[in-house]
């Protein structure tokens, strides 16, 4: 990460000490580096230099968070419960700084035009935070006519991580901030042209998340979770009696 003005780094340091505990990883940007690699349709409509974190959701998440949070809280069945531990925790962060205007933004967020809030993995790769690898990072395209999805890895995680939102600080900026590149942990050609090949079309099996060695990935347990179809997954907590039926609201 870049220097930071003494300020901005203890903002910095209150943020992790919301979430880092809980399974999330937080890395700060400047709105201006987001924009600068997108079209003026997706930009965010903050000044260039407007501090952000994009948080990350890790493996650690789903015991240290998820569990806790359906264990204790009223779940409402509209909403997917992970969003809900998600949004429950990110607003624990705005409550906990009562001096800051603080925005945020989930990667599930869309427009009333359909297009999503804000591009998650773009962000985390502008933040340094994973690496977005795509079609043009593949020299030689053996896909064709085919359409192919990108996809973030992380260079501790691999694919075993999720972006869960956006934490904007409209009023703080951050001229001073340094860019940091991602890692890229994917670095040959032949890895990228698999692991592309892996995520666009044989993303049920888990495997393009295995791409780097990673230190550590979801649980047998969690995995079974998020196999489940979003129906599915208030049943499942029920089956596995991490939660009581008479606890939705």
């Amino acid at each position: 990460m870049g220097s930071m003005e003494p300020s901005v780094a203890a903002l910095e340091r209150r943020v992790r000490g919301c979430l880092c505990d809980f399974g999330f990883e937080v890395s700060p940007l400047k709105v201006g580096w987001y924009n600068a690699v997108l079209q003026p349709s997706f930009h965010l409509r903050y000044s260039e230099d407007t501090l952000a974190f994009i948080v990350l959701s890790i493996p650690s998440m789903f015991d240290r968070a998820f569990k806790p949070f359906v264990d204790k809280q009223l779940l409402k069945k509209l909403n997917d419960p992970v969003d809900q531990c998600v949004s429950y925790h990110l607003s624990l962060v705005k409550k906990s700084l009562p001096d800051q205007r603080v925005d945020i933004i989930y990667d599930y967020e869309i427009l009333p035009n359909r297009k999503p809030k804000f591009l998650a993995q773009t962000v985390a790769h502008v933040a340094g935070a994973a690496y977005y690898y795509q079609r043009k990072d593949v020299r030689c395209d053996p896909w064709g006519e085919k359409k192919i999805y990108g996809v973030c890895i992380h260079p501790r995680y691999g694919g075993w991580f999720a972006i869960r939102g956006l934490l904007i600080f409209p009023d703080v900026q951050v001229p001073f901030l340094e860019q940091v590149a991602p890692v890229d942990c994917v670095a040959s050609e032949e890895k990228r042209i698999e692991l592309l090949e892996k995520f666009n079309f044989h993303w049920r099996d888990w495997s393009y998340r295995d791409i780097i060695e990673v230190k550590e990935r979801y649980s047998e347990e969690q995995k079974a979770y998020f196999a489940a179809s979003p129906a599915e997954r208030f049943k499942w907590l029920e089956l596995q009696g991490v939660v009581q039926r008479s606890a939705y609201c």
